[in-house]
């Protein structure tokens, strides 16, 4: 049986999750900015439900809501959200993505998602896996287009993907008129190639700033930028 993977404040249980718990979704929950005014948020493709929970650590948004297609993952995230600290501001959705923005009339002020980006033609013998992995299960366009539907005027959407789909996502949020307002890229050593690309979008064209994130500075020695990023929830930071 997979181990539990336990947080500062809370506990993973993810025996029956294709996707465990893995360095993207760690940063993408710690990376994320949170202010006061946010009230309402979406994980989409909640998976064990990490970035939900480290959400609900981070900020005081009444509500927070996820979306998960596969249904081991929906009823382990479910049942990890009830056994936290916050399980009354969390609610996950046995839904897909797209039925999900068909059906809802809600707005949220803050979306967020560590989609499947694998694009590679092959495919493994574990289908779980690979609809947890693999692009075509939530296309990019498709993920863009109902982040542009479900966010309020002010509403921000975070997303980590390959740096190398960086330009390429960047273009598709323009045509649904999202923008950068942050990008973080991020490498695992000080001399290896940039690897993920973290990108906050909102409605309005603004000056951004883009900045680097080094994680080692060589094998399980890690930074102070992201010691400091994620020093409140590894219990070893």
């Amino acid at each position: 049986m997979t181990k539990p993977f336990i947080f500062k404040h809370f506990t993973i249980y993810q025996d029956r999750c294709a996707m465990k718990i893995g360095t993207d979704g760690v940063l993408l929950g710690a990376w994320i900015p949170v202010s006061n005014t946010i009230t309402s948020i979406l994980d989409v493709g909640a998976g064990t439900g990490v970035i939900a929970l480290m959400l609900a650590q981070r900020s005081q948004a009444e509500i927070i809501d996820a979306i998960e297609i596969d249904a081991d993952a929906y009823e382990q995230s479910v049942e990890n959200f009830e056994a936290s600290p916050w399980g009354d501001r969390l609610f996950c959705y046995h839904a897909s993505f797209q039925e999900f923005v068909a059906e809802i009339d809600d707005q949220y002020d803050l979306l967020i998602s560590n989609p499947p980006f694998y694009t590679e033609d092959y495919k493994t013998s574990d289908i779980k896996r690979d609809m947890a992995r693999f692009q075509d299960a939530l296309p990019f366009e498709h993920l863009l287009i109902g982040a542009s539907r479900l966010l309020s005027d002010k509403g921000q959407f975070a997303m980590i993907i390959p740096y190398k789909e960086e330009s390429h996502v960047i273009g598709i949020a323009r045509q649904v008129t999202l923008y950068p307002h942050k990008i973080t890229r991020v490498k695992g050593t000080p001399t290896s190639e940039i690897k993920r690309s973290l990108l906050l979008f909102g409605r309005n064209q603004i000056e951004f700033e883009i900045d680097e994130l080094i994680i080692e500075t060589k094998r399980h020695q890690y930074t102070n930028a992201y010691v400091d990023l994620t020093r409140e929830f590894y219990l070893k930071m």
